[in-house]
C-alpha cells in the first residue's frame, strides 16, 4: 500500500541501513576478536556511497536522450535502482599496525563499532516516528 510513497521508501532506506548496521556490528566484532592473530586483516562494510550514487543517480536529469531501437541496445545513462545496492565487505589489505602483519586497533574499532551502535539507535528512533506519524494521521 505505501511501497511507492516517499513514506515506504524512507523506511525501506532505514530497514536496508540498519541491517548493514547489524552487519557491520559482526564484522568489528570479529576484528575485535581477531586482534592478537599473526597476519589478520580487518575488515569494514562499505555501503553508503553505493546508496548515495544510486540515489543520485535516480535524481539525475539526463542530459541527453538517446534513441534505442533494439530492445539490446545499450542505453548511455541508466539509473541505478537503490534496492539492488547491497553491503560490501572490504579487507584492508595495505595496512600494517603490528610487527605480526595484524591491523586490527583495538580503540579504532571499538569507537567504530559505538558510532555503528549509535547509528543504529538514531534509524530505530526515526523508524519509530515515521510510524507514530503515520498513527497520528490514521486516527
Amino acid at each position: 500500500m505505501f511501497a511507492n510513497s516517499s513514506w515506504g521508501r524512507n523506511l525501506d532506506i532505514l530497514q536496508r541501513s540498519m541491517n548493514v548496521s547489524m552487519i557491520r556490528q559482526n564484522v568489528g566484532a570479529n576484528n575485535i576478536a581477531n586482534a592478537d592473530t599473526p597476519g589478520f586483516k580487518r575488515s569494514y562494510v562499505n555501503f553508503e556511497s553505493g546508496l548515495a550514487r544510486a540515489l543520485e543517480s535516480e535524481r539525475r536529469p539526463r542530459a541527453f536522450v538517446e534513441s534505442l531501437t533494439h530492445e539490446r541496445h545499450i542505453p548511455f545513462e541508466r539509473p541505478t535502482d537503490y534496492r539492488s545496492v547491497e553491503p560490501r565487505r572490504v579487507v584492508d589489505w595495505e595496512t600494517t599496525a603490528k610487527n605480526n602483519g595484524n591491523n586490527v586497533d583495538i580503540e579504532v574499532e571499538s569507537m567504530n563499532m559505538l558510532n555503528n551502535m549509535l547509528s543504529y539507535q538514531l534509524m530505530s528512533q526515526s523508524v519509530s516516528e515515521q510510524f507514530n506519524r503515520m498513527n497520528i494521521v490514521l486516527a
